[in-house]
Parts: C-alpha cells; sequence; structure tokens
C-alpha cells in the first residue's frame, strides 16, 4: 500500500528541485550550439542563455520566471493500493511544490488566479503490477501557445507531417524563446496526436526513438526547422532546435493528425518512482 503523504512529500520535493533546474542534457546540447554556431548575435545569445542557467542552479533560483502549468503523466499498476486519494495527494505535491514559485494558474473566463498553481494537468497510464511511477514537466505559457495540431490526410505521408512541423516552428518565430525542443505526435485522434506530442517531450532529451523510421523522421524535422534560420532568441544562425522527438500511434485509414509541442530550452521535468510503504 502506498502511503500518500510520501508521495506528497516526494513529489513536492521533485517539483521545486525541477523548477528551479534546467535538464543537465539541455544545458549540454545549449552548449555544443555555441559552439558551433558562427553567428555573433546568435552566439551572444546562447552565452546569456547558459550563464543564465549555470547561476539558477547555483543560487537554487528559477531560471525562467515561468514556472509554468504542472503536467503530470501518472503510469499506475492496477493492483496498487492508496492509503488515501491519489489524485488528491498528486494536488498536494504539486501545490506545494509551487509554494515559492510564480502562481499561473487561472479560471479561463474570469481569469481569477488559484493562487496555488493548481489544479495539474494529469494523465493516468494504467499498468499490469502495482507500480507508481509519476513524470513532471512545467510547460510554460509562452511556447504552448505556439504549438499546433494538423488533420491531413493520409495522401499527405511523411512529407505532409514534416511540412506541419516545420510551418509550425516557421509561424511562431521568435515568440517561443529559440532555441526549442520539439515534441512531435502522430497518429491516433487529434487529442491523442496532442497528447503524444507531450509524451515525446519527457523522452531523455536529445534521445532518438528507438524506431529507426522515427528516428529518421526527427532527424529530418530538426534539419528542415534549423533550415529555417530564426536561431538563438530570433536572431538567426544554426540552431532554432535542439531536438526533435516523435511518438506514434495508429490511426483511422481516413486520417492522419499531427500535433506538435513547442518547448523552450528551459527544460524543467523529473521523475519520480514511488515505493510502496
Amino acid at each position: 500500500m502506498y502511503n500518500c503523504k510520501d508521495i506528497v512529500s516526494r513529489l513536492s520535493e521533485a517539483v521545486d528541485a525541477a523548477l528551479k533546474r534546467v535538464d543537465c542534457d539541455v544545458l549540454g546540447m545549449l552548449k555544443a550550439a555555441y559552439d558551433d554556431e558562427n553567428n555573433e548575435r546568435a552566439k551572444w545569445a546562447l552565452a546569456q542563455i547558459i550563464e543564465n542557467d549555470e547561476v539558477a542552479e547555483r543560487t537554487d533560483s528559477y531560471p525562467c520566471q515561468d514556472t509554468g502549468v504542472a503536467m503530470l503523466m501518472v503510469t499506475v499498476g492496477q493492483d496498487a493500493t492508496f492509503d488515501g486519494s491519489l489524485a488528491d495527494a498528486l494536488e498536494e505535491g504539486v501545490r506545494l511544490g509551487y509554494k515559492d514559485g510564480r502562481k499561473s494558474i487561472a479560471h479561463p473566463l474570469t481569469r481569477i488566479n488559484t493562487r496555488d498553481n493548481t489544479p495539474p494537468v494529469i494523465y493516468y497510464d494504467v499498468v499490469p503490477g502495482d507500480g507508481l511511477t509519476v513524470k513532471f514537466l512545467a510547460k510554460g505559457a509562452g511556447s504552448e501557445n505556439m504549438g499546433g495540431v494538423r488533420m491531413l490526410t493520409p495522401s499527405k505521408g511523411k512529407r505532409g507531417i514534416i511540412d506541419a512541423a516545420v510551418n509550425i516552428v516557421k509561424e511562431a518565430g521568435a515568440n517561443p524563446c529559440p532555441p526549442i525542443l520539439l515534441g512531435v505526435g502522430v497518429g491516433g485522434t487529434m487529442d491523442k496526436a496532442a497528447l503524444l506530442s507531450k509524451t515525446a517531450l519527457l523522452r531523455k532529451c536529445g534521445e532518438s526513438s528507438p524506431d529507426p523510421e522515427v528516428a529518421e523522421l526527427e532527424k529530418e524535422i530538426l534539419s528542415e526547422v534549423n533550415a529555417l534560420g530564426i536561431g538563438a532568441q530570433g536572431l538567426g544562425g544554426k540552431h532554432t532546435a535542439l531536438a526533435c522527438a516523435v511518438e506514434i500511434a495508429p490511426t483511422h485509414i481516413g486520417m492522419l493528425p499531427v500535433a506538435v509541442t513547442v518547448q523552450c530550452h528551459s527544460v524543467r521535468h523529473a521523475e519520480v518512482k514511488f515505493d510502496e510503504r
């Protein structure tokens, strides 16, 4: 049986730590982009980003003022039991994790702030066994606003998928604070594709798909996005995007849904595997 107080404690600690630290793999990619860049303005912008992230980690402060929407991807075993409400424990863990962070969640019509950055967006995946794993992603508004869904016909094929992703980035321009990371969902339905695009961003940053065909698609999208020349902070150069991750799912014979989630370089996420107590 899982102790809900333990879930609250460990999740809140993970959220607080994640919000103050850009993913180390992304920081490595930013440094590699700086070394590779020959556009002086873009190189300057990359240097500022890297310095900002390193100062944030050194001073235990936030690398970005937008601490985002808390997204939780929960994998729970069908045999797991809890001494209370799992949903309540997850929400409380997020509330405490954002205790010192900016409170950004508001009613969509009245715009009244909830004042504790809850409720989080939670997706559950029920699997065999009794395990419990929670993945957290802080999703900032500036980059989230730039995502999109394209409902293609099957005849558009691979070229259509690439064009959809590239055009979404082109339309976004400098708005999502490039260099960005791209999560692309292909297949399912409109909503499933969007969820896949979020799931893609929880993969280890820069890691290719184990499916060779999907990995090749990731490379092609990344190459064409970087060929746009938007560059760091919209100042030009080679590095509009640092990485592209694609997740796929079976879809109806009459459609080809494509969703793109744009993630700014301030990637903040965590994974917590819980033990029964």
